[in-house]
């Protein structure tokens, strides 16, 4: 996990005063730690009868593909508003300044489906709960939830609850 965490860059003041962003685009750069990252993310899936990976907008789209591939999985992009040809079905969340959405396409899961959802970054925990109701919402079976990274301060995984596993790789 080391190497991982090694290639994570820390930008402090970005995007705002007193915020520390964990910049991965080096980690992405480098072709056999991606490898391993994704081998990691992995892991606790093998063998769990994954059938959808659901990555969440937009860096979860990169870790989600690779890991879809991985487990064997088709993939299905969460996205925000507008950025999907319909039909589509959605699911609106509070952010710590604001709302959002997650949409996805209604014949995007099937019912019965075991989905994992992956993203880059759990905070707040919203956006990862978003992104369980609408699987849960097209009918799909949540298999659980896999992060690179956690921010262990801003309690996300305290709003993570019930049964399905959430998995994170780094914590900061």
């Amino acid at each position: 996990m080391s190497s991982f965490a090694s290639l994570v860059r820390a930008v402090p003041d970005f995007p705002g005063p007193g915020i520390v962003f964990r910049d991965i685009t080096p980690l992405l750069a480098d072709a056999g730690t991606f490898a391993r990252c994704i081998d990691a993310l992995a892991e606790p899936w093998l063998g769990q009868g994954v059938q959808a990976v659901c990555g969440i907008e937009s860096r979860g789209f990169i870790f989600g593909a690779a890991l879809a591939q991985k487990l064997n999985a088709g993939f299905v992009p969460l996205r925000k508003p507008g950025k999907l040809p319909p039909p589509v079905t959605g699911v609106d969340y509070q952010l710590e300044y604001g709302s959002d959405r997650l949409e996805a396409r209604v014949d995007a899961l099937k019912p019965g489906e075991r989905a994992l959802i992956v993203d880059d970054v759990l905070a707040t925990g919203g956006t990862l709960l978003a992104a369980r109701a609408l699987v849960e919402q097209l009918g799909a079976r949540l298999a659980g939830a896999v992060v690179l990274i956690e921010l262990d301060a801003l309690g996300g995984r305290l709003r993570w609850t019930g049964d399905a596993p959430l998995h994170s790789l780094l914590h900061y």
